[in-house]
């Protein structure tokens, strides 16, 4: 085993290249594996990225014996897993299963950190959420995050390999080219105001800095106890008043319209409990107004 090596599949994502440069300001060498032609991977802090899909051929090609292994490649939009189930099975549950394989049958010594998502926990009646709520997702999405997730907890516990999970609520920041942000940067631009469902949803945002750091501490807690961990802000803000926000940053006079219609697979609150990560000592460090803000100048820089 490389002591200080981490490898990141899907590390050409927007949460993948943030964790790979975390894991490099701290010193560790850092590789990749997943989809994509990826031309600034150096920027990150990767020694090496291999852009192939996460199989478990690749994973014996190019894993080596790392330290830990991060898994961010799978699917990443419940919209996406709605109209592509299937896809979204593949990319999500079946390379969790190659990750698991690899670290089992070649390196059972490497630390798992696997990010899942708040979307296991569906349509829930009581705030804040924690982790031992009832898992019922709604979205194709969900669930296959639902079944990752028990694939880990039974290597875990079948085989004893080191993993932990961490629950992503609404990851943002800049670079971030699709979900709500962005969405509603691009129609307020364009002059459309008019939204899915009542605007009174409620969204627990959390900075990807944050996010980052987290699944670093994630990281060093994995066992085979395989602990579970909410990443969110603790704090739920109402869908309204992101786009009144976005809107003001934009310099736009327009009021968000809604269809009270709502998305396939969103659900009506999420904000997350994070009590056990602060019992990790991780504590958010970024406040959704200056983080929303942070996004709109980066809009406006790149659009």
């Amino acid at each position: 085993m490389n002591k200080g090596a981490v490898l990141i599949t899907g590390a050409a994502g927007f949460i993948g290249r943030h964790v790979a440069q975390e894991y490099a300001e701290r010193g560790w060498q850092v590789s990749g594996i997943g989809r994509g032609d990826w031309k600034d991977w150096h920027d990150y802090g990767l020694t090496a990225w291999h852009g192939v899909d996460v199989t478990s051929d690749a994973l014996l090609e190019y894993g080596g014996r790392p330290e830990v292994l991060a898994h961010f490649a799978g699917g990443a939009s419940v919209g996406f897993s709605v109209d592509h189930p299937g896809e979204d099975f593949e990319s999500t549950v079946q390379t969790t299963s190659s990750v698991l394989e690899f670290i089992r049958l070649h390196s059972a010594d490497t630390k798992l950190v696997y990010p899942s998502s708040a979307a296991v926990y569906g349509q829930t009646a009581t705030l804040p959420i924690s982790e031992e709520s009832t898992i019922a997702p709604i979205s194709p999405y969900g669930l296959h995050k639902q079944m990752a997730e028990s694939l880990c907890q039974l290597y875990s516990r079948q085989y004893g390999l080191s993993i932990s999970i961490v629950r992503l609520f609404s990851v943002y920041g800049p670079g971030l080219r699709k979900q709500l942000l962005w969405e509603a940067c691009r129609k307020l631009h364009e002059g459309q105001s008019e939204f899915f469902g009542t605007g009174e949803e409620l969204r627990d945002w959390l900075h990807v800095s944050d996010v980052a750091r987290l699944l670093f501490s994630a990281s060093m807690k994995s066992s085979p106890e395989c602990p579970i961990v909410n990443a969110g802000s603790g704090q739920g803000v109402a869908v309204k008043d992101i786009l009144l926000l976005i809107a003001e940053q934009l310099h736009l006079e327009i009021a968000p319209k809604f269809s009270s219609r709502p998305k396939a697979g969103d659900p009506t609150a999420y904000v997350a409990d994070i009590s056990r990560a602060r019992g990790w000592g991780w504590e958010p460090e970024g406040h959704w107004r200056e983080g929303v803000a942070e996004y709109v100048d980066w809009y406006k820089r790149c659009r």
